[in-house]
């Protein structure tokens, strides 16, 4: 039955298109044959479905938000029209010509697919709950960093931090810090369902929204900032196979940011125990198990992170390169950091790059480890995914996800995800908890 009615809501927005659109092509034949514009039975399906979406919101079957929005507004309207119209007993004779009923119902099923499309885009769906013994709390916080300058603007202010926490409700005790850091124009929020199922299972998490690099930050104020220009087109024009030194410099510039971003939260975080009144939520926080994680650009910020602070126990990257490995470019090709990486690391690949490992020039040290495993580094390919369903994404807009990757997926999103999440869970429940030997068997 579970199972039924996970397909029925994934499906849900398909089967309401399909009936709008259904209804209109009848009610234009209606028209066409009984030569009648406004009928009463057409008024009484018109307000029939309009009272049929009022009960689906009350019963909980669709929940009314910004998907709905464009559907619900628009089948209210006609509804009212219609009862207008049903008082005023006007049901006419039609003699609009053929062309003219065609054009009219063209119009129609054109205006539903528009009001439709924010949940066609983002079609409901049933968050993935997390699987531990606590409940789940979550918290915003902005910070500003009085060490360096914004440098994505001009006014000579300090770079600023939004920073959204997941962690254990009202618990007792210490738990690990685990940092996240999202990818190109990702957003604080783009693996929700792993930062709730790892403070489920004890872990204070901090998702950092890189400020001018996210598709938005929304502060602790109400604040919106949204994704920079020049970084939008840098990301658009690197290429590593036909550029390399511009790719090296894009790479150090990112690096040196999103690194500093990462460190100066991990530090404030620390510092929090000498503040006076400082939130309890940093009492939960063991400072001396921490790990860090990220996607795509994010991850290979993390990457870079592990190599730099000796208190970071473990790291997870959600296909990413080792950006900050490459030190420089000699005869057209990287040169690269010859040191063993220092920590328990795990490296999560799609389809997106998994093939391309050996033939992308920022993914040779990923290859390499491929080829020449340590004891403490793991591999792990999630078949059938792709790069952005690597996050919540392909949760919330398996459409967006296939186009802003540039290939469908085959795996179910939510498979896919749970078994990240689990993954992820067990690896920190090793490196960082010391509960059990990690194996991806």
């Amino acid at each position: 039955m579970t199972q039924i009615l996970i397909t029925i809501e994934d499906s849900l927005e398909i089967i309401v298109l399909f009936a709008v659109l259904f209804f209109e092509v009848v009610f234009a034949l209606f028209i066409g044959i009984k030569k009648k514009r406004n009928s009463k039975l057409i008024s009484v399906i018109k307000i029939a479905l309009f009272i049929t979406f009022i009960a689906l919101l009350a019963t909980s079957v669709i929940t009314w938000n910004f998907r709905w929005y464009g559907f619900g507004i628009l089948l209210g309207m006609l509804a009212f029209h219609n009862v207008i119209l049903l008082f005023r007993k006007q049901h006419t004779t039609s003699n609009d010509k053929s062309w003219r009923l065609v054009m009219n119902t063209l119009g129609m099923l054109a205006l539903w697919v528009f009001a439709l499309l924010p949940v066609l885009i983002f079609p409901q769906y049933s968050p993935i709950e997390p699987g531990g013994e606590y409940k789940v709390e979550t918290k915003k916080i902005t910070y500003s960093d009085p060490s360096r300058i914004e440098t994505y603007t001009d006014n000579n202010e300090n770079r600023k931090l939004t920073v959204q926490y997941w962690y254990p409700a009202d618990a007792n005790g210490k738990y690990p810090l685990v940092i996240f850091s999202h990818g190109s124009f990702g957003t604080v929020t783009s693996n929700v369902s792993l930062f709730s199922e790892l403070a489920s299972h004890g872990y204070v998490v901090a998702s950092i929204g890189h400020t001018y690099q996210s598709l938005y930050t929304t502060d602790a104020d109400g604040k919106t900032i949204l994704l920079d220009n020049s970084f939008m087109r840098e990301v658009s024009i690197e290429n590593a196979k036909t550029n390399k030194q511009q790719s090296f410099e894009f790479y150090k510039k990112w690096m040196s940011i999103r690194m500093g971003d990462i460190d100066f939260v991990i530090n404030t975080i620390l510092n929090q125990e000498n503040i006076v009144n400082h939130d309890p939520l940093f009492d939960l926080v063991d400072q001396t198990k921490i790990g860090v994680m990220g996607h795509s650009l994010g991850g290979s910020a993390a990457l870079g992170l592990g190599e730099v602070r000796k208190d970071i126990g473990a790291v997870v990257a959600l296909e990413s390169p080792f950006m900050y490995d490459i030190i420089g470019v000699e005869n057209e090709a990287f040169v690269w950091n010859e040191q063993p990486y220092p920590l328990p690391l795990i490296n999560i690949y799609s389809d997106s790059s998994w093939n391309h490992l050996n033939d992308w020039p920022q993914y040779a040290l990923n290859a390499r480890l491929l080829s020449e495993p340590t004891p403490d580094t793991f591999n792990f390919y999630l078949q059938g995914a792709v790069h952005l369903s690597l996050t919540d994404l392909g949760l919330t807009s398996p459409t967006l996800t296939n186009i802003l990757s540039g290939e469908k997926y085959s795996l179910n999103p939510r498979d896919g995800l749970a078994k990240i999440n689990q993954i992820v869970l067990n690896f920190f429940d090793s490196y960082l908890k010391g509960q059990g030997e990690f194996s991806l068997n």
